[in-house]
Order: C-alpha cells, then structure tokens, then sequence
C-alpha cells in the first residue's frame, strides 16, 4: 500500500541523509495549515459552499477519489468536500506541482488520506493514484483524466459505485470526450473547465498572470520590449497574449485554426507560423494542450538565450527528446531552468522541465486565490449536483435551499429533472450562476434582475419591429 504523505516525512525527516525541508512532520503539518488558512480567507465561495455543507452534510457516505495540484487553493476545496460528510483522497495530477506541507496539513484531517509528494517518478505517481482508487470512490474529481482513465483501465468493476465526477482542465475534458465519442466512457463526467465561471476567468486571467509571474520569478527578468510568443489561442493563449501586452511585450501568436488566428490578429497582435517566430523570440510559451507544438526545427532557428515554458498540461508541448539529442552540454543554470547548449554555442533554456511553469517551478503557486475559488466552487456545486441527482428527495431539499438563499431567479430544477447518463456533460448553467451570484454578493455587488415584461419579451418570437 503506497504510504500517505504523512508515513513519508516521518521516515524522511528521520532519516539524517535526507533532503526533506521540514524539521519533521508537525512542521509540515503548520507550514501548510498557514498557507491554507491564508487562502481560505480569500475564498468566499468555498466559505459560503462550506458553511452550506457543514449544515447539510450533503457528502454523508460519499468516498470522494481526487487527483489534482495539492496546493492551499485545492486544499481549501478538499476540506470543504470533507465538511460536508465525505471521506476523501488524494494526489496530484503533476509530479512537480504538489506542496508537501499542504499535503501533509490535509493528511492531519480525519476524514482525508493524501498520498500527493513532490518530485515523484512516473511508477510512484501512479502507485498515488492506485492509493485513492483504494478508497472504491462513489465521486471522482480530476485535473487531466489520469485518474478516471486509470479507474476505466485497471478498475472496471469499480465503475458501478461511482455515481459520477468532475473535470477540471483543459486536457482532461479533451480526453474524456474523446473516450465518450468511442464509448468508452461508462460514467457521467461533468465539463467544469468549458463552464463559463471556470474558462472566462481561470484560463484567461489565472492561466495569463500566474505563468508569466513565474517564468518572471523564476528568471528575474523582464517582459518589456521582448518577443513573447504564445502558442496557441484558446482561452489560456488569449489570457497570456492579454497580460504579455499589457507588461509592454511584443506579443506573436502562432495557431492552427484559421479563425483563431483571424481574432489574434483582430486583437492586433503579429500572427504567423511556429516557424517565423521561433527565429525572433525570446520567450516562447505553449498553451495548446496538444505534443510537438515547439520541435527540431524550431530549435534550429532559435536566437540564443530564450526562454521556453508551457502553460499546457503535461510535458510534451516542447519537445525534450529532440531538444536533449541536439545538445552538446545540458545544466542547471538557475533553480528551475535547465540550459541546453547546441553545437553552434547557442543557449535554449527550459523552465520547470517543460511542466506547467505556473505549478512546477521552483516558486510557483499557481493561479491567484480568487480566481481558484470560482474554479473550485463549480467543482464543489457539481459534487453537490452528482450526489443529488442520485439521492432524489435530496436534490429536491437542496435546490429549494440554494433558491431560498440566492434568489428565486437561479434557475435550479427538480432533481427529477437531472439524470446524468454515462458520458461528459456541460455543468448546468444555473449552477455556474449561483457560483457567480455567490461571488457577486461576497464583493457586495449588485445587479439588475430582468420584469416579467422583459422575459415575456425575450421568450416571444412573435415580437415584431
């Protein structure tokens, strides 16, 4: 059985040769209450979520399997998970993204193992994830689709149990659609990353200032005056495109949907092939989700000295193999970045090892607080939907419950209205809008409601000029 993150620094931190950063396992254990702490008091949707489940306890016998970037945001999400019955597990869905000492404050709490530890090889990283699928979760809530892949691969007969899950990235919506389209998908997912409160702010705003704050912290240089390519114009590209510009970057676009391209252009930045701009950057930033968008030939054009990171998911956006055959000497240069020097002297260097830059450097943090807590609210009203839809009188109590404390407008249907089949499934607008409602009223924002005129109005066709 793999060892929760609290079985391992207590035999590391016992262990005079090793390299752990914590005194010992208490240490940890404070370090990373502090951090969470810190981000829960920033988070007013969880909090307001949390005291929702505390009184309801809507999780009660749900076991909640988790594999995700085990940082304080996420923490803030698996307590509030916890608070409302649910026994819960956890790893990270990124060897180089996890916080050990909030990993370890997570493992302190009765109802949560977490097996997340950073700088895992490949074998221990799955061994974590076997580890929460141990639990026979009746919920799944997953970053990238390992875990729900690995269930459906190794554990079909666990498939059964589980009332449904939730994804949150990108790439993981890409894949799970993909298994939906061949069938293979054999239980309802929801799509939290395509969901308005989660794409419009943390792709755009969280995705574009948290990877340029860290290649900047990680570098101690500047974007001003450079050429900051951004591969990719999805939602995430936009995002960096918009906060490059706006620290006085020159910003390049590169892409493969033509219309994309047409709207970076339109946005006025310079759009042109891989090809073009590799040869006058200086910073090169993937954002596609897809392998191979910076290879050999690329490389080959490069003017010593530029950056190259990825905002993507996993660490095939840049090419290392083709990178590493190139080079003639390979170093670490600076904590986080690796040199790799070609026959010619030129020097390309990589960050974080080619992983999420904004979760894997040295001192990343991911996305801001505040745009995580919008991220993880979804993911929490989507758990709550899952298991009401299950339960059936329950659905009806709590959807009453969310109308009576946001407004009779949110939209909320009869749970017997909601049955989710096996396959990946939009989150339900009214749910992104009570996320949105929650967050409205923490900021003391508000806004006008539409007349029963201006409804009748708008569901008429029979309007003329």
């Amino acid at each position: 059985m793999t060892e929760t993150v609290s079985e391992y620094l207590t035999t590391a931190t016992a262990d005079e040769e090793s390299d752990v950063a914590f005194e010992s396992l208490a240490a940890a254990r404070e370090s990373g209450r502090k951090k969470i702490d810190w981000a829960r008091q920033h988070m007013p949707i969880l909090a307001a979520l949390r005291e929702e489940f505390e009184e309801s306890t809507p999780f009660e016998g749900q076991r909640i399997a988790m594999a995700m970037h085990v940082e304080a945001k996420t923490a803030a999400l698996t307590e509030t998970l916890a608070a409302g019955g649910a026994q819960v597990a956890i790893t990270g869905c990124n060897p180089l993204s996890t916080h050990d000492d909030v990993s370890a404050a997570l493992d302190a709490n009765e109802n949560i193992d977490s097996y997340a530890k950073r700088g895992v090889d490949d074998e221990e990283y799955y061994e974590a994830i076997e580890a929460t699928i141990a639990l026979e979760p009746t919920v799944t809530v997953d970053d990238g689709g390992d875990l729900v892949l690995r269930i459906h691969e190794k554990h079909p007969d666990l498939i059964d149990g589980i009332i449904g899950g939730c994804e949150e990235t990108t790439t993981g919506v890409h894949r799970l659609r993909a298994m939906d389209r061949d069938g293979a998908l054999d239980y309802p997912v929801f799509a939290v990353n395509d969901t308005p409160m989660k794409r419009l702010f943390d792709n755009v705003h969280g995705t574009g200032e948290s990877s340029l704050a860290n290649i900047a912290m990680t570098t101690n240089l500047s974007y001003a005056g450079k050429n900051v390519v951004v591969a990719g114009y999805g939602d995430c590209g936009r995002g960096v495109a918009k906060k490059a510009s706006g620290q006085n970057a020159h910003v390049i676009v590169t892409e493969v949907d033509p219309r994309r391209a047409l709207e970076a252009h339109m946005e006025g930045y310079e759009v042109c092939s891989m090809q073009e701009a590799a040869e006058k950057a200086d910073v090169i930033l993937t954002t596609t989700g897809n392998r191979d968008v910076v290879t050999r030939e690329h490389f080959e054009a490069m003017p010593d000295g530029v950056l190259l990171a990825n905002a993507g998911h996993f660490d095939i956006e840049v090419n290392l193999d083709d990178l590493s055959d190139m080079a003639t000497e390979e170093r670490e240069v600076r904590d986080g970045v690796r040199e790799y020097e070609l026959e010619d002297g030129r020097r390309l260097n990589v960050l974080a090892e080619g992983r999420l830059v904004n979760l894997a450097g040295p001192l990343s943090l991911g996305h801001p607080v505040e745009v995580m807590d919008q991220s993880f609210g979804v993911q929490a009203v989507c758990v709550r939907e899952l298991v009401a839809a299950d339960k059936g009188g329950l659905g009806d109590r709590i959807a009453e419950r969310v109308r009576d404390r946001l407004g009779r407008g949110t939209g909320l249907s009869p749970v017997g209205e909601r049955d989710y089949d096996a396959g990946v499934h939009d989150v339900p607008d009214a749910l992104d809008r009570e996320v949105a409602r929650i967050k409205l009223n923490a900021e003391g924002i508000g806004i006008d409601d539409l007349t029963d005129e201006q409804v009748e109005y708008m569901d008429d066709w029979q309007h003329g000029t």
